[in-house]
């Protein structure tokens, strides 16, 4: 990381961001040409390997690239305040951010989609155990990122420090 004054380590500070963040965009790409889509997400961390959760509809553009090629991207933002300034180039902005890289693969078994979909709602704040119909289970597809490498990143303004006359 360029900014190492910015940069933001150890998993759990990581994953404390990450669990702040609303939105994840994932990146694919098929045939040299990127794709990026943004999607709401749910995460559990399992020993050291975090495992991402996304649900889709069953058939579509990411699914068609996903099966072709299962490297991913992701990066999430939150926090994020513009900084105006006197000057034009002075200009800043308050962030946090997460990104990284990892496989995705469709998950397939209904036990494990229904797991995965309980991390969703569990994240979303739903109380006690969900349940879900065959029908809505046969409707959705979960995908799970499984992590390879994260970073994280912030900017903050600097505190004021109060000095007396």
């Amino acid at each position: 990381m360029r900014r190492s004054d910015r940069e933001v380590t150890g998993l759990r500070n990581i994953l404390a961001i990450l669990d702040a963040c609303e939105i994840l965009h994932i990146g694919l790409c098929l045939d040299d040409k990127p794709y990026i889509v943004p999607m709401n997400f749910a995460f559990e961390q399992i020993g050291e390997e975090v495992r991402i959760y996304l649900h889709s509809a069953s058939e579509g553009k990411k699914l068609d690239i996903i099966a072709k090629n299962n490297n991913v991207c992701f990066e999430a933002d939150c926090a994020y305040t513009i900084l105006p300034a006197d000057e034009a180039c002075d200009w800043s902005a308050e962030f946090q951010s997460v990104v990284g890289e990892g496989i995705i693969t469709i998950i397939t078994d209904e036990a494990r989609k229904t797991y995965a979909l309980d991390v969703f709602m569990q994240r979303y704040g739903f109380q006690g155990k969900p349940q879900y119909s065959p029908q809505q289970l046969s409707a959705v597809t979960v995908l799970q990122i499984t992590v390879r490498s994260m970073t994280g990143k912030q900017k903050f303004p600097p505190k004021k420090t109060h000095v007396p006359p």
